[in-house]
């Protein structure tokens, strides 16, 4: 190994790690740019606040849609693997994952019910 070789990792320059970057800093300028227009049009971050909080069950259906549809790909996804790779390493290793998605899910929507009642 040349002593520029740890400089240069592959994976960073990988086209899909490119597109995937792309995309997730697509998604981060859309949410700052929904985020500043919703706080010029109801005049202010107070405003805002309120606003978000007025209409925070329309947000819980938009997520728990959300949930339903990556759970569906999830599952899609997973049958197709478990076929592709019937090991009981792949089954465990699928379930670690699953286990720590619901878990993170369940923690995020804890601390949203427990901040905002």
């Amino acid at each position: 190994m040349t002593g520029r070789t740890w400089l240069r990792p592959t994976w960073l320059f990988n086209r899909r790690v490119g597109v995937a970057l792309l995309w997730a800093l697509l998604v981060a300028g859309i949410a700052v740019a929904v985020n500043v227009a919703g706080i010029h049009v109801v005049g202010g971050i107070d405003g805002w606040e309120r606003w978000l909080h007025a209409h925070s069950a329309h947000f819980l259906v938009w997520r728990l849609f959300l949930y339903a549809a990556t759970a569906y790909g999830w599952w899609w996804m997973r049958k197709r693997l478990r076929q592709r790779e019937p090991s009981a390493e792949t089954h465990h290793r699928l379930l670690r994952v699953e286990i720590a998605a619901v878990t993170t899910i369940v923690l995020l929507e804890g601390s949203q019910l427990l901040r905002h009642g």
